[in-house]
C-alpha cells in the first residue's frame, strides 16, 4: 500500500479542516497502529478508535513522551509496527487485491507497507542516540513531505542546491536529500564541515554557484564568512534555508549581509523545524525583511500538532503558547503518538491563511525553545543565579559587530574546588580588535560586558577576542556534528547546580 500523497488536501475552512484530520486519524488508528503497535496495544488498551469523534477527543488518551523511547532495545521495538497477517489477510482491501492483484503482489505491498528498510536516530548528545526505521511507505512520505518544505519555501525545478548537512543518520540530512530528488532541483550534498572542510564546501559554493544552500545556521555562518573573506562571488544565491539549531533575528540579518557581500541581490533566510520522531520537518515560507514569518507551514494530511500546557499537559486552544505535541497520519515503521516533543513555542498554532503566501495549512508561529535539551549547571561564581543560556546567545547573535562566538564555562586555575568561570570566546565582524588588540578591542569587550550585564544580568569572567579562523577551530567546524557554541570545561568532579540552555528546532 502506497500513501495517497499525489493529491494534498485543498484548502478548507478550519473547522472542517480539522474534522477531515481527526477522520483520517480515525482510521489510522483502527486499521494500522493499534493492531500491529505493541506498546500502544498495552498504553491505550480499552480505547475504541470509534470514540475520536474530532481532535478535541485527543485530551483523553496518554501522551508519549521521551522517557518512554529510553528503556533499551526492547521498549524500542515496541513502538515499530509488527504486522499479523492473519489479521492483514482478512481486511476487506486485501481480500480484493489478492482476486484482482494475486497473492505475490499483495505480499509485496505489504512489505513496501511494513518492512524497515532505513534509520534515522537523535543526536544522542545529552543521552543515547534513538533509532527510528522508515520502510518504503515512510520513504514516500518523507519525499512528499521534504518536496512541501521546497514548495513553502519557494524553490525552482531548474535551481541548483547544496546540501550542507553533516553525512549522518539523522533527519536533516535525508530530508534534505530526498526533498531536492523528490521536487526535481540539482541538489549535491558536501556532508558538511566533517567531511570536506570549510575549504571544500568553499570549493564547491564557487564551482556550483547555487540557488539554495541549507545546512546548520554556525556552519553556514563559518562558509559564507569565509566566502567574504577570500572575495568568492555567488550573485545567484537566492535561499539560505537553515535547521539543527535555533536562529535568532541577527544571525538572519548576518547570513543577508554576508550573502549581499558575495553579490547577492535578495537572499531569503528560512528556517525550518522538525525532529526525529515526526520523520519529517516543515518550513517558512518567504516573507519581507521587515515583517515577522508566517510560522512554520505543516502539511494537515501528514500529521496533527496539539499545542497543550508544559506543566499540566492540558490543551491551550489556537494560537496560545505552550508545548509542540504531534501525532503522525501516515507513518508506519517507528511510530509515536501524541508525542510530547518538550519543545514550546511562544505563539501558538493557527490553521488561518498564512499572511505571506495566503497558504491555508495550519502553522506554528512563534520563536520555538528545546527544552528537551535543556541542561542545567549553576555558575557558584553567581551566588546560585539561574543563567539562561537562550537569552544569552540571542544577545551575541543580535549584535550586528559580534562574528562567531563561543561560551566556555572552567573552573578557576581548573581547580574542581574553585569558583566557576564564565568566559566569551568572540570574533568581530570586519576584524576590529583581533587578539585583543587596539582600542576599538577594549571597547568592544567593554561594550559586551555591558550588554551582558544589561540584558541577562549576568557578567563573563573574561572576553577574548578572536580570528574568525581561530574561531573555527574553537567551535570545532569540521570535526563536530554541530558546531559548539557552549563549551564546559569543569573538572568531571564538580557537582554543578543549574545553568538552563537550550535549542532550536531541526
Amino acid at each position: 500500500m502506497q500513501p495517497d500523497l499525489e493529491k494534498p488536501w485543498q484548502p478548507l475552512p478550519e473547522a472542517a479542516l480539522r474534522q477531515r484530520q481527526a477522520d483520517k486519524l480515525r482510521a489510522y488508528l483502527r486499521d494500522t497502529v493499534l493492531p500491529f503497535s505493541a506498546h500502544y496495544k498495552k498504553a491505550w488498551q480499552g480505547f475504541d478508535p470509534r470514540d475520536l469523534r474530532t481532535l478535541d477527543d485527543l485530551r483523553h488518551l496518554p501522551f508519549t513522551v521521551k522517557e518512554d523511547l529510553a528503556d533499551g532495545p526492547d521498549a524500542l521495538r515496541e513502538f515499530v509496527l509488527t504486522p499479523d497477517p492473519a489479521l492483514l489477510a482478512r481486511r476487506p482491501k486485501t481480500i480484493l487485491r489478492a482476486l484482482f492483484q494475486g497473492k505475490k503482489r499483495v505480499q509485496e505491498g505489504f512489505e513496501r507497507e511494513f518492512r524497515p528498510l532505513l534509520m534515522t536516530s537523535t543526536t544522542g548528545r545529552s543521552a543515547e542516540a534513538v533509532p527510528f526505521f522508515y520502510t518504503e511507505h515512510d520513504i514516500a512520505v518523507l519525499k512528499a513531505a521534504g518536496a512541501k518544505v521546497m514548495r513553502v519555501c519557494g524553490a525552482q525545478r531548474d535551481w541548483r542546491m547544496i546540501n550542507m548537512f553533516p553525512f549522518a543518520p539523522h533527519l536533516a540530512f535525508w530530508i534534505t536529500h530526498y526533498a531536492g530528488t523528490e521536487f526535481g532541483v540539482f541538489v549535491l550534498g558536501t556532508g558538511g564541515g566533517k567531511s570536506m572542510g570549510t575549504e571544500g564546501n568553499l570549493r564547491l559554493l564557487k564551482r556550483l554557484q547555487p540557488n539554495v544552500l541549507i545546512g546548520m545556521p554556525t556552519f553556514l555562518y563559518h562558509v559564507l564568512s569565509a566566502a567574504a573573506e577570500e572575495g568568492t562571488r555567488a550573485p545567484q544565491l537566492k535561499k539560505i534555508v537553515l535547521g539543527g539549531e535555533k536562529v535568532p533575528v541577527g544571525m538572519r540579518r548576518k547570513l543577508r549581509k554576508l550573502a549581499g557581500e558575495l553579490g547577492a541581490s535578495y537572499v531569503d533566510v528560512l528556517c525550518t523545524y522538525g525532529f526525529t520522531e515526526a520523520k519529517m520537518a516543515w518550513a517558512e515560507c518567504p516573507y519581507p525583511h521587515d515583517k515577522a514569518s508566517g510560522g512554520y507551514h505543516i502539511p494537515p494530511e501528514l500529521g496533527i500538532v496539539e499545542i497543550v500546557d508544559p506543566t499540566t499537559g492540558a490543551p491551550v486552544g489556537l494560537g496560545k503558547p505552550g508545548e509542540i505535541v504531534f501525532t503522525p497520519l501516515e507513518a508506519r515503521g517507528s511510530v509515536v503518538l501524541r508525542y510530547r516533543t518538550g519543545d514550546v513555542i511562544d505563539g501558538g498554532l493557527f490553521y488561518d491563511a498564512c499572511p505571506h503566501c495566503g497558504w491555508g495549512l495550519p502553522r506554528l508561529v512563534g520563536n520555538i525553545s528545546r527544552k528537551s535539551e535543556v541542561r542545567e549547571m549553576r555558575l557558584e561564581k553567581l551566588k546560585g543565579t539561574l543563567v539562561d543560556f537562550n537569552a544569552l546567545e540571542h544577545v551575541l547573535d543580535d549584535c550586528e559587530w559580534v562574528g562567531a562566538w563561543q561560551l566556555e564555562l572552567r573552573k578557576r586555575h581548573n581547580d574542581p574546588l574553585a569558583l566557576d568561570e564564565l568566559i566569551l570566546h568572540v570574533a568581530l565582524l570586519n576584524g576590529v580588535g583581533v587578539n585583543g588588540g587596539g582600542e576599538n578591542g577594549e571597547r568592544a569587550k567593554s561594550e559586551l560586558a555591558a550588554l551582558f550585564a544589561a540584558k541577562t544580568e549576568v557578567s563573563p569572567n573574561a572576553i577574548i577576542l578572536h580570528s574568525e579562523e581561530e574561531m573555527r577551530q574553537l567551535q570545532g567546524v569540521g570535526r563536530e556534528l554541530k558546531e559548539m557554541r557552549v563549551v564546559d570545561h569543569r573538572p568531571v568532579n564538580h557537582h554543578p547546580a543549574p545553568i538552563i540552555t537550550g535549542g532550536q528546532a531541526s
